[in-house]
């Protein structure tokens, strides 16, 4: 039986708050449950294992910011939704981890690539070509992420020369629109020689 009052949305709040705190690699489902004051067994409850867990904990990352406008161009709405995407999941610690693991188990929602699908069926893609350069999209996304939080834990570490790397310093911010940039230019090439052809 679950603790009366624990619900499946405190546990995956908990667990979010917990991993901003600590870092996904001290999270562990004991102490989620001393966190919460229940036993782990309160936890299953709700969740089978601990991906489980982190699958809801990815879908909470990824809701935090809502879809960009559907007038835009297609150009503008993937760049929009790239960006908005990159935020939400800059607000979380190791979030780019966790959405990772979770896709490639197949695990939660595809909330991002939905996403980044409609704002590419806007153009003028066939149906296969719009699924796939939505997951070209999110993969620069999620990558450019990763890169940017493990060289922030680096500098926590002190395991890097140089200055303190904010999560939102200039350079990385310039280098993201730079490389979504780059992404929708090349669709669009690819839109043209075949078009063209």
């Amino acid at each position: 039986m679950p603790s009366r009052g624990l619900s499946r949305g405190d546990v995956a709040a908990t667990a979010l708050r917990l991993i901003d705190d600590d870092g996904l690699p001290d999270f562990t489902m004991r102490r989620l449950a001393a966190l919460l004051g229940v036993q782990a067994s309160a936890i299953y409850w709700h969740f089978p294992n601990k991906q489980a867990l982190l699958a809801e904990v990815a879908d909470r990352i990824l809701a935090g910011h809502g879809p960009g406008s559907a007038a835009e161009p297609w150009q503008e709405r993937v760049r929009g939704e790239a960006a908005a995407i990159r935020d939400a999941l800059l607000e979380h610690r190791d979030s780019a981890e966790i959405v990772v693991s979770t896709m490639a188990l197949g695990l939660g929602s595809d909330r991002a690539l939905v996403r980044l699908t409609a704002a590419l069926e806007a153009g003028p893609f066939t149906a296969d070509d719009t699924r796939r350069a939505a997951a070209v999209v999110l993969h620069f996304v999620l990558g450019h992420v990763s890169l940017e939080q493990q060289r922030l834990w680096y500098d926590r570490l002190g395991a890097r020369d140089g200055h303190l790397v904010m999560l939102r310093d200039l350079s990385s911010v310039d280098d993201f629109r730079f490389g979504i940039r780059t992404v929708v230019l090349g669709l669009s090439s690819i839109n043209s020689q075949q078009s063209r052809q």
